[in-house]
């Protein structure tokens, strides 16, 4: 007899729960940060009487997340901030084994997206927790009537930060929001070591392709530029970077990568991975001049990465040849292939991050709501950075779980580095 679910959801197949258990316990072994935060959230109920909606990836590691403040006296709901983000059976998971409403299905049409970000808006939130800030810009242009109750929210990632900020900068944004990218724990690892090693997942997940050799492209020399850089040399690629900013040009050069426009990286390119948060960064110009074979991979935000308009226009067919992969027959029989229809690679193709580097995300977005908590009613409605004192505990904590000490200075040696009296 099927089980009655009491909770209002909209998955792929509820009957996949016992799969999704099995995939969070896995990750929450690996998140020892976070499982701490959550004991002592659960003993102390700071978040009881707060209305959470989570848009954020559905997958194991968010899962412990949104575990973690219900632990802690929240009523979460939770829906994708991408069409193809979700992990069915966590989501399923999450209905039937948590008691969460989860609205979320991997593949789901822009239609069915943004009507489970409505059904996440149907919670009336006092509180957002975003991944891109879609759910933040559709209740500050289509639900304006539930902004009053909203006193606050959180953003993970760079693309959402950007939105945020020209939100306040144009004086739209009301209510205040706390910048989890912007922790050291979260950009310096995450953004790096997590995205710099998914994204490659990802792409050999749906092509199985050889790194070695190849001449791999990476628009976009940020901390996730740099990390899929240095995993696509570790492989044995030829690497080059494409930049706009001319210090990270710089950066890339020196570190050993050839740097040039995106329009001279357009024909020698095998792999082209965008990582900028920005749109257009190989289009209609660039696509004619592209090898045979030529590989579009998307590590950034949006599936606005690539101009996807000029891609369909220039060509005269397409076809799914693996899953994730679409060829597409340009009109002189050159053929180029597009992952995961031009959205985030590392989760549409592959599973996004190792849990072991989403536990300091996850743990400073769970410390960044406790400060949100004490902070109510104190702040202006604009952007906040993670508060130092929380990047370092985390940076401790996760030290401390891996069983790593490090020295702290002596009275000695604070006092020296506060002083000016001493020199040569």
């Amino acid at each position: 007899m099927a089980t009655r679910i009491e909770i209002g959801h909209d998955v792929a197949d509820i009957g996949l729960a016992d799969a999704g258990r099995l995939k969070i316990d896995w990750a929450d072994r690996q998140m020892p940060v976070l499982a701490a935060i959550r004991e002592r959230f659960a003993a102390e109920r700071l978040f009881a009487g707060w209305r959470i909606s989570a848009c954020l990836h559905v997958t194991a590691e968010t899962a412990n997340l949104v575990r973690t403040l219900a632990d802690g006296g929240a009523d979460v709901v939770l829906c994708s901030s991408n069409p193809l983000s979700t992990q069915d059976d966590v989501a399923a998971a999450l209905v039937v084994h948590h008691g969460i409403p989860v609205y979320a299905i991997k593949g789901e049409d822009r239609d069915s997206y943004y009507a489970h970000i409505g059904s996440a808006l149907d919670h009336r939130p006092h509180v957002t927790m975003d991944d891109g800030a879609d759910l933040v810009n559709e209740l500050h242009t289509k639900r304006t009537e539930l902004l009053d109750g909203v006193i606050g929210g959180t953003e993970e990632t760079t693309t959402g930060v950007i939105r945020l900020r020209a939100m306040a900068n144009a004086g739209r944004l009301r209510y205040p929001v706390v910048a989890v990218n912007e922790a050291l724990t979260k950009h310096l690892f995450d953004n790096r070591y997590g995205t710099g090693q998914s994204a490659i997942d990802g792409i050999l997940r749906a092509t199985n392709i050889l790194f070695a050799g190849k001449t791999v492209v990476i628009g976009g020399y940020g901390w996730v530029g740099r990390g899929i850089a240095s995993r696509a040399h570790g492989m044995g690629a030829n690497v080059v970077v494409c930049e706009v900013d001319p210090v990270r040009g710089l950066e890339a050069a020196m570190d050993g990568f050839r740097v040039m426009n995106a329009a001279a990286s357009a024909s020698v390119g095998d792999v082209f991975i965008s990582a900028t948060g920005n749109l257009n960064v190989w289009g209609r110009d660039h696509f004619p001049v592209m090898p045979d074979g030529a590989i579009l991979a998307n590590a950034g935000h949006f599936n606005d990465e690539f101009e996807l308009d000029a891609l369909e226009a220039q060509s005269t067919g397409k076809r799914e040849v693996r899953p994730f992969t679409t060829e597409y027959l340009m009109a002189d029989g050159r053929r180029i292939y597009l992952l995961a229809d031009g959205r985030l690679v590392n989760l549409g193709a592959a599973e996004g991050h190792p849990a072991m580097v989403m536990d300091m995300s996850f743990a400073n977005q769970a410390l960044g709501l406790e400060w949100l908590h004490a902070q109510v009613g104190s702040l202006d409605p604009k952007v906040y950075g993670i508060p130092d004192e929380i990047d370092r505990d985390v940076a401790r904590l996760k030290l401390e779980s891996m069983g790593i000490r490090i020295d702290s200075l002596s009275a000695e040696q604070k006092a020296y580095s506060e002083s000016w009296e001493s020199g040569t």
